[in-house]
């Protein structure tokens, strides 16, 4: 059988550990692909001091790999989204097959992408793109293949995650931890892609994709951050026993679907709660299998390497005996995908935790609970707690059931209205999950 060619573009933290990982595990992985994985081209403007490339053939023009007549599988591994975009359909117009680690360019421009693949008999894997080296993409595209998909929510972003960690171990400030994490590589100098929720809302749209079928949204996905999140709100979680986590979720109803980011209170209990520091985990609830859960690191050289070169090794099996990768990108045909509703949030039921700051004065709570009853919406716990020392306001916590957004809006709309409330109320959707 005669050698995959493989061309890498981008030989940073991702392309020099796919590079180390082809190197390392050469003999290995020629056995489970059926052939001899040749790595025959790197294009990088920059060198990388860690990874020296030997005799592999460098090019500082990265679009010379697209267009080299011997590469079968472009590696994209450049980030973001305009050259990325260009180097990609360069290398699909040459009749090569694409793997990326880039979920920026999945989610936003992944549609025409697949149908320009689609036309030339080539096709794009991106397992690296989601969750770094968990296979989750595999998983709901091939282990989970005989189920309906109901639900999926996840800690995807795992700058997000650790910040989160250390508030509730260590009761440090948001802005304390997010100064460590970019210390640590952890963020980025502009951390606004982790903490405000955009890489988790790219990240979740590629997974509601093939877990409904659906085009990729990324338009329609409601990202909210975590950098109002405080100490206090964290302990509070933990004093009525739960855990803030920054979730992606994705759930289909008869309305259509939700596609959401924020930070969410969930059960102390379940073990979504329980993943901590940079680890990323996904629960996927399908109608045959039930939940099942996907845990491990989310980002970093070997671990996304691991990924990106699972994906080198699908595609040269089928190279290997002549044949063109058969499975849909998106896990279905193309003309099985359907593009269903986007539910608006306003009608996104689900229970809430408040905070507010109140005067400590006879009166308050009956104001507070009359509006809240004014909307339909229902209490299950409130908490008054006792004010500090020479302080004349309280802390005060509140549970509802399930309410729909746009009447928690209204309600707390009417509350920070009153002159006995101060500053504008903390609110966060609780989720159990299935449990």
């Amino acid at each position: 059988m005669k050698p995959v060619k493989i061309g890498i573009c981008g030989l940073g933290t991702v392309g020099g550990g796919t590079f180390r990982v082809l190197e390392d595990n050469a003999e290995l992985l020629a056995a489970r692909a059926g052939a001899q994985l040749e790595l025959i081209h790197i294009g990088a403007r920059r060198d990388n001091p860690d990874c020296p490339v030997g005799d592999v053939r460098l090019s500082r023009d990265i679009f010379a790999v697209a267009r080299d007549p011997e590469v079968d599988i472009l590696v994209e591994l450049i980030g973001g989204t305009t050259v990325a975009k260009e180097l990609v359909e360069e290398a699909i117009r040459n009749g090569k097959h694409v793997v990326t680690a880039n979920k920026a360019l999945i989610a936003e421009f992944g549609n025409v992408l697949f149908a320009m693949a689609e036309q030339h008999n080539v096709a794009i894997r991106y397992e690296a793109a989601v969750a770094g080296g968990i296979p989750i993409i595999k998983a709901l595209r091939e282990g989970l293949a005989g189920n309906r998909i109901d639900w999926l929510a996840g800690i995807i972003n795992g700058t997000g995650n650790f910040i989160l960690s250390e508030m509730r171990e260590k009761g440090r400030d948001f802005a304390d931890v997010l100064a460590e994490a970019q210390a640590l590589g952890y963020a980025e100098a502009d951390p606004a892609f982790d903490v405000e929720g955009t890489d988790a809302a790219h990240k979740l749209v590629i997974l509601a994709a093939i877990a409904f079928g659906t085009p990729l949204q990324f338009s329609d996905v409601y990202a909210e951050g975590i950098t109002r999140l405080t100490p206090q709100d964290v302990s509070y979680a933990e004093e009525l026993g739960y855990r803030i986590k920054h979730l992606g979720i994705a759930k289909q109803s008869a309305q259509g679907v939700e596609l959401r980011v924020h930070p969410t209170l969930i059960p102390e209990q379940q073990l979504l709660a329980n993943v901590n520091g940079v680890k990323n985990a996904v629960v996927v609830e399908g109608s045959a299998v039930g939940s099942t859960l996907y845990y491990g690191a989310g980002a970093g050289a070997e671990p996304t390497a691991s990924a990106v070169v699972a994906d080198i090794i699908d595609l040269a099996r089928d190279l290997a005996v002549g044949q063109s990768p058969q499975l849909p990108a998106l896990g279905v045909a193309s003309a099985a995908i359907r593009k269903l509703p986007v539910i608006p949030m306003s009608e996104v039921v689900s229970p809430w935790y408040l905070r507010m700051e109140a005067d400590d004065k006879p009166g308050v709570m009956s104001q507070v609970t009359s509006l809240f009853s004014a909307q339909g919406i229902s209490i299950e716990a409130l908490i008054q707690k006792a004010p500090s020392p020479g302080e004349t306001r309280v802390p005060v916590i509140v549970l509802t059931n399930e309410a729909a957004q746009g009447c928690l809006d209204a309600a707390v709309k009417a509350i920070e209205a009153l002159d006995s409330i101060v500053g504008k109320i903390m609110c966060i959707r609780v989720e159990t999950l299935g449990s």
